[in-house]
């Protein structure tokens, strides 16, 4: 009896632990969590990609300085951008105007106000 007894309790335990462990992995496959994981690990690429630029710039800034100290240049000179360039401004000049005469035969080319082809 005692024998039947542990080994209904190790069954039971051992579906208990598989139920478990297959509904972990469907609450893992379904489509918010697969999204919820893809963003985390794009966020982490990120953050990676981050810190190897922040590790180029300092290393670029490094050997500069290494090269200017070689070259014997002065480290200290400003590298600031030239200021911008100004365009003049456009002189507004107006034009005169074209007076149409309220007669057609007067104009050259018959105007006609009514008409709204562009040719005219």
């Amino acid at each position: 009896m005692f024998r039947r007894t542990f080994w209904f309790t190790a069954g039971a335990a051992a579906g208990v632990w598989a139920t478990t462990k297959v509904h972990r992995k469907i609450k893992q496959l379904t489509p918010e969590s697969l999204a919820a994981q893809a963003a985390n690990k794009a966020i982490d690429a990120g953050h990676k990609v981050r810190e190897f630029a922040v590790d180029v710039r300092a290393g670029m800034a490094r050997r500069e300085a290494e090269l200017g100290e070689a070259l014997g240049l002065d480290a200290s000179a400003d590298h600031a951008l030239p200021a911008p360039r100004h365009r003049a401004a456009i002189e507004y000049t107006e034009q005169p105007r074209t007076v149409y005469s309220a007669h057609p035969q007067d104009h050259p080319r018959h105007y006609d106000p009514h008409n709204r082809n562009e040719d005219h």
